[in-house]
């Protein structure tokens, strides 16, 4: 079980498939979803993979908070990830998605920080990554004010990424 999330202007709770309507619409904007891989143009396999996903079990602590501004509680703005790199591992990472209408307000961060903080207080992981695209200014920009910092440059799914890390230095807190 996924906690709840409260912050000064967002609610996050876990995704459900009460969530998929809105997550398919926010998938089909192609400025949503420039600069990540997926089957979006193919309705089935867009569907079915967001269906694997909402219903797939991380293990404990992991998985999908879906976002939803205090100021309009039904609007869905989108999402935050705390899952095993790629669905599988061993890493952890974390990642998110905005409707384009929830764009510039601050709320990735803003979701993102408790989403950290329980991988790190709750869960006791001492990493986590991000693989952006390094043209994905607006993503580079919510790692750093998550807390993480750039490790190197690589490929995520044969696409050039850039790599952000928050790890944990223990008894030193964030790195």
């Amino acid at each position: 079980m996924l906690p709840h999330f409260e912050t000064d202007r967002l609610w996050l709770r876990p995704r459900s498939m009460d969530d998929l309507g809105a997550c398919l619409a926010m998938d089909r904007d192609p400025e949503v979803t420039r600069f990540i891989p997926g089957p979006w143009h193919d309705p089935q396999a867009h569907e079915a993979f967001l269906r694997e996903r909402i219903e797939t079990s991380f293990g404990e602590g992991l998985g999908y908070w879906s976002i939803f501004p205090k100021a309009q509680p039904e609007r869905f703005a989108g999402w935050i990830l705390l899952i095993p790199y790629d669905g599988i591992g061993p890493e952890v990472e974390i990642g998110w998605r905005l409707n384009r209408a929830a764009w510039g307000n601050g709320f990735a961060p803003e979701a993102a920080r408790p989403v950290a903080a329980h991988a790190v207080h709750t869960l006791g992981l001492e990493r986590i990554v991000a693989d952006i695209d390094p043209d994905n200014h607006a993503s580079l920009r919510v790692a750093e004010k998550v807390g993480m910092t750039f490790e190197g440059d690589g490929l995520h799914g044969g696409r050039p990424c850039k790599r952000y890390v928050l790890t944990i230095v223990a008894s030193q807190g964030v790195a």
